[in-house]
């Protein structure tokens, strides 16, 4: 791209905002004078005239007027139901572009014109709802122990879910005190008021019989407190069918009914039930939040590298790319960096998944969030604030909340007519009955009445993101970032996957694979290494690369010369080397029928042939190529077995492709240029579901294409910004597992949703029978929840 604009400059909030760069995208494609756009999360990139520039500006800043960024962090959540519900309600405000949550870091971010709504009056409509909201960078990155430990949720809210009265919640019951607002926020605290007042009840009972109605009614009563004031919430934010409404509904009916002692059971077994669900729910999330915790607050500074210099401690946020910090042993990397000492060991299991420890050498590059073994170690700083590897993981597990699986969309239209269907189920059951057959009406109104609780879809709703979540956290702990729950899902029915070669099915990196000379063998790459150390050519870096690896002592050359694609000439103890093409050596090799047949069997295999000329005379060829990494073979083979197509999409030329493809055993299309990918790809698309794995820049429209893209960890920005699902690890042999991984999640889901509906059909049935109560039917609503909860979670434990 000849020209670019940086966001830092004119749209900072794009750089975390795929849908504002998604817009910006779009507003300029097909504008006059910019061709080959590219956005990425730093900047805009075009080819073109420079006079484009005016217009994308133009276009920038009319973007930012009408989108204004804005983020907290709300306690109360304990299951996506809440988060959903919390979205609901925002994007019903006028003036409201987006409103997403990330349930992993309980972050709520927002997209609105300021002209329409204000953050005031966002912020009123989540305090509304019964959650409480601090600012973003309160909460940053590390969620605290301590704000956990106080957000409660009742039990979700849109789909089916109670909630926590907020710590400054006035709205509604102005006159509770401090202390009364305290014990209502806390599930537990609520279990044990409701309990407390059942068990006296059950004791005055007993001493006053005459009047137990009347205490399990006052019982009732006070254990429906909080449930009935998060129902006024929901009903005044157009959330008419959660599950408060339907018990506050039950409690009543069974009070009119009688029903004291079963209505007072039935909100104490209730608010056990939602106690149990957070507990579940907030386990399922700890698999993400642990990520969060990895990233220092702070970082310790050299200022320079001077002798008897000491480090002072800085904010990790103020470090900028070359500072040097140095790391104790048993702390983490506050930022990616490069070693500065002569060996870094360092615990990378909680970004890679890798546990045994790794050894960085001084010049590789450490990951942010790395632990520091056994020494002190010193690096320097080679990422942005806000931009080193562990804060792109967590942009890529925030993002991924946003792309839904197929399946959840599906269930989230499904609830949402569900509930009211059921309740209008549940009012022809109280009245049809007595009406058209003469039944007794209190019997039938208590059927309904179970029937309410019993047709809450609260299991129902949780079973596919609980398991999304899972199994998202589960892959990012093994360095497997994937974008959501859609890519799970289509990854789990895929049918053939498509690989780049450099870099992916290979190395990425030429090495010297053959030596034939017809005289001293190490002489001759001694004088080829000397030759070829001042270029920069990969395949030169080959030949000084095997030089180094047979620790020979490359020589200086004097009156180097490159003969451009041909060949590189000079002087090495007074001898004229050369050393190029065998094209540009074929009357010498002609000469030589033994080195012609083994360069033209190279050549067949694929291998690039480099001669090399002593004095004017051919003194022996280097066959060169970039090798096939060594898990390929068998990761494609494990590939087959799990029922993939495999095939190569090459821009190299075919001799070497065919080559390569039969060493590894995969169909090969070679020289394609980036356009000849995307045909290939919807060529495999009529066989089904298309993955696309690469690395490159080039690679970048197929990755996007395919149905699934998958990113190699050491590829470029573009790439892993244009995938589905990046590879940490940068490990072929993680395919495998990430098949495995989507089918097992799908599997889950399926088991998921089997069991929710399976329960409610057995209980709806058992209960127009007679045979279940309202006490079973709490027990059977918050059973399936849990059970739902607790299968998702297997996924945590679960390494395909």
């Amino acid at each position: 791209m000849s020209h670019s604009l940086s966001f830092a400059d004119y749209m900072p909030e794009a750089e975390n905002c795929s849908d504002c760069r998604k817009k910006i995208f779009d507003r300029l494609t097909g504008l006059p004078g910019i061709v080959e756009l590219e956005v990425t999360r730093k900047v805009v990139a075009w080819a073109g005239g420079e006079e484009s520039r005016s217009v994308i500006e133009q276009v920038l800043a009319e973007l930012k007027a009408v989108h204004h960024h804005r983020s907290w962090i709300v306690g109360g959540m304990d299951c996506p139901s809440c988060a959903k519900s919390i979205e609901k309600a925002i994007e019903r405000a006028s003036g409201v572009h987006t409103a997403r949550i990330s349930y992993a870091r309980e972050r709520l971010s927002t997209d609105f014109d300021p002209a329409l709504v204000s953050a005031q009056q966002l912020e009123g409509i989540v305090k509304g709802l019964g959650y409480s909201l601090a600012n973003d960078h309160v909460s940053d990155a590390n969620a605290s122990d301590e704000k956990k430990r106080k957000s409660s949720c009742c039990s979700g809210q849109a789909e089916g879910h109670s909630h926590e009265l907020s710590a400054n919640e006035t709205e509604i019951a102005p006159g509770l005190t401090d202390r009364l607002r305290n014990i209502l926020g806390q599930s537990w605290s609520k279990v044990a008021l409701a309990g407390g007042f059942l068990a006296i009840a059950v004791v005055l009972s007993q001493i006053w019989p005459e009047n137990s109605r009347v205490f399990y009614s006052v019982s009732a009563l006070i254990g429906m407190v909080p449930i009935f004031i998060n129902t006024l919430r929901s009903v005044r934010y157009g959330q008419y069918f959660g599950i408060q409404t339907l018990m506050t509904v039950a409690a009543i009916g069974a009070l009119f009914l009688g029903e004291a002692l079963e209505a007072s059971m039935v909100l104490f077994l209730f608010l056990i039930g939602e106690a149990l669900e957070q507990r579940a729910a907030n386990k399922a999330r700890e698999g993400v939040t642990l990520l969060l915790e990895l990233q220092p607050k702070k970082a310790r500074l050299i200022p320079d590298l001077m002798p008897g210099t000491h480090s002072h401690e800085v904010p990790a946020e103020t470090l900028s790319i070359d500072d040097v910090i140095e790391v104790r042993p048993g702390e983490r990397l506050p930022a990616d960096g490069v070693v500065l000492d002569q060996m870094a060991i360092l615990d990378e299991s909680a970004l890679t998944g890798e546990s045994i420890p790794r050894n960085r050498e001084g010049g590789e590059v450490a990951l942010a969030g790395a632990l520091v073994l056994e020494r002190l170690t010193r690096f320097r700083v080679s990422s942005e604030a806000g931009d080193n590897t562990l804060d792109r993981i967590i942009r890529l597990i925030e993002e991924s909340e946003e792309h839904k699986a197929p399946v959840a969309r599906f269930i989230d239209r499904f609830s949402s007519w569900y509930t009211p269907a059921m309740m209008i189920v549940a009012l022809l059951v109280a009245v049809l009955p007595p009406l058209l057959f003469d039944e007794i009406w209190s019997v039938w109104i208590y059927k309904a009445l179970t029937l309410l609780i019993i047709s809450c879809p609260c299991a129902l709703v949780i079973s596919v993101p609980a398991a999304v979540t899972s199994s998202l956290a589960a892959s990012a702990r093994n360095g497997l970032l994937i974008k959501g729950g859609a890519a799970l899902e289509i990854l789990s029915r895929a049918k053939s996957m498509a690989f780049d070669k450099t870099g992916t099915l290979t190395e990425g990196k030429p090495r010297v694979t053959d030596v034939v000379s017809l005289g001293d063998e190490m002489e001759m790459i001694t004088l080829a290494a000397a030759v070829e150390r001042g270029s920069s050519h990969p395949l030169a870096t080959a030949v000084v690369t095997c030089a180094e690896q047979k620790s020979i002592i490359i020589p200086s050359v004097s009156n180097a010369q490159s003969i451009t694609g041909k060949a590189a000439i000079g002087e090495v103890h007074g001898q004229r080397i050369a050393v190029g093409s065998t094209d540009y050596f074929a009357e010498d090799l002609a000469r030589n029928s033994e080195l012609a047949s083994k360069a033209k069997e190279f050549l067949e295999q694929g291998k690039t042939v480099v001669a090399v000329c002593v004095d004017e005379k051919i003194s022996g060829i280097l066959a060169i190529r970039d090798e096939p990494r060594d898990t390929a073979a068998r990761v494609l083979t494990e590939l087959k077995d799990l029922g993939l197509e495999t095939v190569m999409l090459t821009g190299d030329n075919p001799k070497t492709g065919a080559a390569l493809g039969q060493q590894l055993g995969l169909s090969v299309k070679a020289g394609l240029m980036p356009q000849d990918k995307l045909s290939e790809i919807e060529s495999l698309r009529q066989s089904g579901i298309v993955v696309m794995v690469g690395d490159g820049i080039n690679d970048a429209p197929a990755l996007k294409v395919a149905d699934v893209g998958i990113a190699m960890g050491g590829g470029t920005d573009v790439a892993l910004e244009a995938a589905d699902i990046a590879l940490m690890q940068n490990r072929l042999e993680d395919l495998p597992s990430l098949i495995r991984r989507g089918r097992a999640t799908m599997a889950n889901i399926h088991q998921n949703v089997a069991l929710a509906l399976g329960l409610k059909g057995v209980f709806l049935v058992t209960t127009l029978l007679g045979m279940t109560g309202l006490w079973m039917a709490v027990v059977a609503d918050t059973g399936a929840t849990v059970l739902v909860t607790l299968n998702a979670l297997r996924l945590l434990r679960n390494r395909p």
